[in-house]
């Protein structure tokens, strides 16, 4: 007998997803989780009922939560992943060879364990890397009791949804503008504007209250349906965001030119020219 998975993220469609085969399928101790076979989008997890990897697209996501905010800064040290138990976040950040240690801020220890089992060449080795920091706490609480400060800090939340939803409120912004270097550049998961627009309009207007620079920039992910994907931008420097191509590409290189399917120079640059109706929604 054939079984479909159920997205039910949006209020106004469904999507369905065939499972080809079931790995895992069980509440954790934060969450409803099940980890299935797609024959198009690959090993697909689903957390509360909504998609948050799948193999065959998961570069789109990590690559532009990564890099674009690591070659934008330019000089990172140390940086901090706030969720992100898959690993791929994790696994991008660390291609940049100037980071001397990330921190990964993890609640569910079953996600982490869960997807070094069936997904381990997302990770791919990352956790093992001596520059990697696990913790297993509740992100709100790490930023607004760390002593550290941190280059960059990426947000690789998930929805608002459960336990996730702490992670769009304006206290754990204003913690993560207080965890933050000077110069220093938070990026955040957004959300679809097309269907999720007062999700992308709060936090960036939470942002322009805290950093001289707030704003957004997009990626395409297959697997998340309904449009481009949105990254707030949070920083002081009001350079960043405005760098030549060629900048990036002489980061790029003195990084190594390690390769990219998605993330490159001009689609890092490019990512940022949002279409009126997403303006509309960061300039407020």
């Amino acid at each position: 007998m054939e079984r479909w998975v159920e997205e039910t993220l949006h209020r106004g469609f469904r999507v369905r997803l065939k499972a080809d085969r079931v790995l895992f399928d069980s509440d954790t101790e934060h969450q409803r989780l099940i980890i299935f076979e797609n024959s198009d989008f690959g090993r697909v997890m689903m957390l509360d009922g909504i998609v948050q990897v799948a193999t065959k697209d998961e570069f789109v996501y990590h690559e532009m939560m990564a890099h674009v905010p690591l070659f934008a800064h330019g000089q990172v040290r140390k940086a901090l992943i706030i969720g992100g138990g898959d690993g791929g976040v994790l696994r991008e950040s660390l291609k940049h060879p100037e980071l001397e240690s990330i921190t990964l801020c993890e609640i569910d220890r079953s996600v982490i364990d869960l997807c070094r089992e069936h997904f381990p060449e997302v990770s791919a080795g990352a956790y093992d890397d001596p520059r990697t920091r696990i913790v297993i706490a509740d992100g709100t609480k790490l930023v607004a009791e760390t002593d550290e400060r941190f280059d960059v800090i990426m947000v690789d939340s998930t929805d608002p949804i459960g336990p996730g939803a702490v992670l769009f409120t304006k206290p754990f912004y204003a913690d993560c503008r207080s965890a933050l270097a000077p110069g220093g550049v938070l990026v955040t998961q957004n959300g679809l504007p097309f269907l999720q627009g007062p999700e992308l309009r709060q936090s960036v207007g939470y942002f322009h209250e805290m950093f001289a620079d707030a704003f957004a920039y997009l990626a395409s992910t297959p697997s998340y349906f309904g449009g481009p994907m949105s990254f707030g931008w949070g920083t002081d420097d009001c350079d960043l965001r405005h760098l030549r191509q060629d900048a990036i590409e002489r980061r790029h290189a003195e990084a190594g030119a390690f390769p990219t399917r998605y993330w490159r120079p001009d689609v890092h640059v490019a990512a940022f020219a949002l279409p009126n109706y997403v303006r509309e929604l960061v300039e407020g």
